[in-house]
């Protein structure tokens, strides 16, 4: 063809990414919020907490993250007030794979990174398309529209057993390079670092152009 045809993922463009370190585990994503090449707003995250361990990015199509988010969130109050406890980070995955399995037919257009601290403190992570299909991992797991990039870099940097502070550098130079080396995606990050001590947050200047 003429033109490659755009994947409707693309649209809104976007990047996240999980890491894991010793003990602790860290989430990341761009700011930018755009329509194709016209971007609108540069402080628009695609990450959201759901509980003091539990973090998920969906990056994709906007309408869908927002959308998909408030169904998230309404499943983990319905979870938290029948079982009386909060979603570890294991089952939240398993929820959030399920819920997009059940729209295979008509799927949301997102696809979920999730990051969290187990009970004994163990990193856990996953990601998982737009129909659900889960993947697991030791080191780290991204999606958006510079993934290559980001698992160029990840590749790279990452190693067993950082400490917190190793992993933020480690998480923010992987992502902030990588979408340096893509139009629809940065101007700006923000980083969440959670460490059994709680979650901190930090957000990252990066190029306006």
């Amino acid at each position: 063809p003429p033109f490659a045809v755009m994947s409707i993922l693309e649209y809104n463009g976007g990047a996240v990414i999980a890491m894991t370190g010793k003990n602790c585990v860290a989430i990341a994503s761009d700011l930018r919020f755009g329509v194709q090449a016209q971007t609108i707003a540069f402080d628009k995250t695609k990450v959201f907490q759901i509980n003091e361990k539990v973090f998920v990015g969906l990056p994709g199509l906007q309408s869908d993250t927002q959308t998909f988010y408030e169904k998230l969130r309404f499943n983990v109050n319905m979870y938290k007030l029948k079982e009386e406890r909060e979603i570890k980070p294991r089952v939240f995955s398993n929820m959030v794979a399920s819920m997009l399995y059940e729209h295979r037919f008509g799927p949301w257009f997102v696809e979920p990174v999730i990051c969290g601290l187990e009970a004994d403190g163990t990193p856990f992570i996953s990601a998982m398309d737009l129909i659900g299909a889960p993947v697991y991992a030791e080191d780290f797991v991204l999606a958006g529209t510079p993934s290559e990039e980001m698992f160029g870099m990840a590749e790279s940097l990452w190693r067993p057993d950082m400490d917190a502070d190793t992993l933020f550098e480690v998480v923010s130079q992987t992502l902030v390079t990588a979408f340096d080396r893509n139009a629809v995606s940065g101007w700006g990050a923000v980083v969440h670092v959670i460490t059994p001590e709680g979650v901190t947050t930090k957000t990252l200047k990066a190029r306006q152009d």
